[in-house]
This record gives structure tokens, C-alpha cells and sequence, in this order.
């Protein structure tokens, strides 16, 4: 494997894949270099939490629907915004796609605009440091906090949703736990709870102050105490960097390595950012059983799209309708054991969505004399034929810099590089194959073809 496919497989999983121009740095790059500017720190800058009325009991029965209009449209905005950051070449990929993993790791859902802002700002401040720090922060949010109903958690009547989730899918796993550290860890989090503003509030009359006993240590233990005792048990490493493993390494763990990995992690009192570097330096990352061999979930191939494309979304409409019909929107996992990924993202119903996915960016671009591709769209399944051609379902894209990386190259050459560009592994179809669907009317136009013919293959979905 040459230093530039292992670049490319990095930004595969450390990131959402290389633009144009990222590509053409990689030639003259190094590893190291390449690992360095992942790493690199930089001024971490949130997403602006929006301004929506929220919904009061006061609000006539009018008022309320309205209210939950704004609330819809502006969280639609949010996403558009967190893709848009996802695909920009100018944030730094390794946050963004550490911030996406523990998305879905603290799988939560929030109606509100901003306590779901406000969640996944504390996440990437957390992504890559401490995960004792990142679960604090959690535990003390204010989407979560409603979502597992720790508002509800008062001393008269523990509600154990929360304490649950935090064993069963935040830390240690089944198996490591019983039904008594539940309830007892329960009642650890009683008062922990949020006011109107999505703030932490820590109701003292609602806490119990009795003594706890959790993993058979009995004291007056609150929630600070109890997530300690669940990271004092090296099972929570394990737990947690096998996950880490299937989504960054390869879906078929390696149980020796998940167990050295998660070594080092508990030793280093779970350095995210360590634990990633370790990964990420390691031989066997790059190692061939490991290339290619992840199904991108949905924001990873529309992340990766719009990077190569330098697509522009002027509305959110086509990405808000993407990300439902292909089964991953963000803000709104199916459930707090958030999405299954790998074979679960693909499906009758979604695998010729996935494939013309490029295509469809393509036919709402504006072409030549600012008109449309129509024809292309016809092309397209009956869910992507809805989209009009107002505003609302525009995008701008440009091949420029791909076109202009290859000004010198010969057919053959246009098509390797294409190859070594887009995918993985090499396409089940030869040059010929791929060439029947190429327009030829000139040179850029060849370009364009061949590379969304590539991106349209099966191999295009592996990262």
C-alpha cells in the first residue's frame, strides 16, 4: 500500500474522504504529516444555537402548531449546517468525525433546536479529550436529561431510564451489571435535572441522600460518584473501544487488539485523542483486511459527495429528504441505541438511492445558461422525481479542480487516477465498461462522466 492510499484510507475513516485538492496533497505528503494535521489543535467553533419560540402552555392550540413548524425548520437548518461542516475541507476532519461517533453512541432526540445545538456543541468540545469529562457533560444535558427522562427522577420514585442506558449503552455493557446497580444508580442521579433555558439544575430537594451500594461499594454516592465507579472498571474500556474498533477499524473485531487498545485507554484515564492516535499509527490499520471493508452510512456518503463535488445546498430541502429516506437523520436516531450501521444502511429500498446519489446532486445543479438536467432526474426513483426546481431544491457543484488536476492525462490515465481517487478497490468493470456511459463531447465533459459512472458502483459505498 503506498503512502498516498494509506492517506486516503485515513481521511476514509478519520474523516469523510479528500476533496480535490486534498487529493493532490496527499502525492507529496507523508503519514506523519497526514496524522499530524488531524491532530493539530485548533479553536473549536460551535454552532449557533437559534432563537424559536418555544411552545408554552399558554399557546393557543394555533400558536402551538406554528411554534412546531419553526421548531422543524429550524432544526432542518441545523443539519444542513452540521453536513456542511462534515464535507468542508477547511474544518478539521477528525473532530467532525469523532463528534458524528458520539452522536450515535449518546443517541438521544430533541425536538428543540436548541438543546440539540447545544448537545453536539458539548460533544466535539469533548470528542477528543477526556470521556470521563464527555459523560459528565452528558449526564448534565439538557436534551438528554428530557429525552431518558431524568426530570422525572426525584427520591419519592426513582426513574431508572437514564441510569439504565448510561450501563447498558454509554459505558460497561450487558453482562457487567445487575438490576440492583440500576436502581441504585438511579437514585444517584435523582435532582439531576434542567430548566427552561436547557440548562443543568441540580434540584437538592428531589436528591436521595441515603447510602448506595453500587458494584457491591456501599456510600452516599450522587452521579459523579457513580460514573467514576463505572469507569474504575476496566470492562468499560474494553466496551467502549470495541465499539470504537467496529466503526474505525473493520466490523469483525480483533479481540487481542480491542483488549491492548483498550489497555492503554484505561491506563491513560480514557484519552480519547490517545486512543485514536494509537489507532490510527498503528501497522495493522492499513493492513488490506482493513481497506474497504466498512459500508459508508448515509452522512458519510453524502459528506464524502459533497467534498469531491464542492457542492452547495442554498436550502436544506434535498438533504433533509435524503437523510430520511436513506435511514440516517441527524438529531433524530431510531431509538437511544442509535443507528445499527454496516449492513443495516443498505436495502431494496435504499440501494439505488445510494447509487445515484451523485447523479442526483448532478441533476439539480445548474448547468450551461443556468438550465437544469431535467432528463437526468427521470433517471432517478419516484422519491427523488419529487424534488422541484425552485430554490428549495437547488445545488451548486463544480468539477473544476478535478478537471484541472487531470488537463494532461491520457484516457487511460484519467481513468486510473479516477480510481485511485474515488475508490478503495479496484471497479468489477473495466475502462470500456465504464467508458459506454462517458460523454464525449469534450474533454471535461469526459471527465465529469467517467467520475460519476465510478461513483455510481458498489465500490463507491466502501470506505
Amino acid at each position: 500500500m503506498t503512502t498516498t492510499q494509506q492517506i486516503k484510507h485515513l481521511y476514509a475513516r478519520a474523516g469523510f474522504g479528500l476533496s480535490p485538492d486534498e487529493w493532490e496533497s496527499t502525492k507529496t505528503a507523508s503519514l506523519s504529516d497526514a496524522l499530524e494535521r488531524l491532530f493539530a489543535p485548533n479553536q473549536i467553533q460551535v454552532l449557533q444555537a437559534p432563537q424559536v419560540t418555544q411552545i408554552s402552555r399558554d399557546m393557543s392550540g394555533k400558536q402551538k402548531k406554528e411554534a412546531r413548524i419553526l421548531q422543524r425548520k429550524s432544526l432542518n437548518k441545523q443539519k444542513a449546517a452540521w453536513i456542511d461542516r462534515l464535507a468542508n475541507p477547511k474544518e478539521n476532519a477528525l473532530l467532525e468525525r469523532m463528534s458524528l461517533f458520539w452522536h450515535g453512541h449518546f443517541a438521544c432526540i430533541s425536538r428543540r433546536p436548541k438543546l440539540a445545538v447545544q448537545q453536539i456543541n458539548t460533544i466535539r468540545q469533548h470528542a477528543l479529550g477526556s470521556f470521563r469529562h464527555l459523560l459528565l457533560a452528558i449526564a448534565k444535558d439538557a436534551a438528554m436529561i428530557r429525552f431518558l427522562n431524568n426530570q422525572q427522577n426525584r427520591k419519592e420514585s426513582p426513574n431508572e431510564n437514564f441510569a439504565r442506558e448510561v450501563l447498558e449503552l454509554f459505558t460497561i455493557g450487558r453482562g457487567n451489571y445487575t438490576e440492583q446497580d440500576i436502581k441504585e444508580a438511579a437514585r444517584a442521579f435523582t435532582g439531576w435535572s434542567s430548566n427552561n433555558q436547557g440548562e443543568f439544575v441540580f434540584r437538592k430537594w428531589a436528591h436521595d441522600e441515603g447510602e448506595k451500594t453500587f458494584f457491591g461499594k456501599t456510600g452516599n454516592w450522587n452521579g459523579d460518584d457513580i460514573i467514576d465507579l463505572i469507569l474504575g472498571r476496566k470492562e468499560t474500556a474494553l466496551f467502549l473501544t470495541r465499539k470504537v474498533y467496529r466503526y474505525f477499524v473493520n466490523p469483525k473485531v480483533d479481540e487481542d487488539r480491542v483488549y491492548q487498545l483498550a489497555k492503554s485507554f484505561y491506563q491513560s484515564n480514557y484519552n480519547i485523542g490517545n486512543l485514536m492516535r494509537q489507532i490510527f499509527e498503528s501497522e495493522w490499520f492499513y493492513a488490506p483486511e482493513n481497506v474497504g471493508v466498512k459500508i459508508k452510512s448515509p452522512i458519510d456518503l453524502m459528506a464524502g459527495i459533497i467534498r469531491t463535488l464542492d457542492a452547495e445546498f442554498p436550502a436544506p430541502a434535498p438533504l433533509m429528504r435524503l437523510q430520511r429516506l436513506l435511514g440516517q437523520e441527524l438529531f433524530n436516531p431510531p431509538n437511544v441505541a442509535g443507528w445499527k450501521g454496516d449492513q443495516s444502511w443498505i436495502d431494496h429500498a435504499t440501494l439505488m438511492m445510494r447509487l445515484n446519489m451523485a447523479n442526483h446532486f448532478v441533476s439539480l445543479s445548474r448547468k450551461e445558461q443556468g438550465k437544469h438536467r431535467k432528463e437526468a432526474v427521470q433517471e432517478m426513483m419516484s422519491e427523488m422525481q419529487q424534488e422541484n426546481f425552485s430554490e428549495e431544491g437547488k445545488v451548486y457543484i463544480t468539477f473544476e479542480p478535478i478537471v484541472k488536476a487531470l488537463a494532461n492525462k491520457t484516457a487511460d490515465e484519467i481513468f486510473e487516477e479516477l480510481i485511485a481517487y474515488l475508490l478503495l478497490a479496484k471497479p468489477s468493470l473495466s475502462r470500456s465498461e465504464v467508458e459506454k456511459f462517458a460523454l464525449k463531447n469534450s474533454r471535461s465533459q469526459y471527465i465529469q462522466s467517467m467520475m460519476l459512472r465510478l461513483m455510481s458502483l458498489p465500490e463507491y459505498q466502501m470506505c
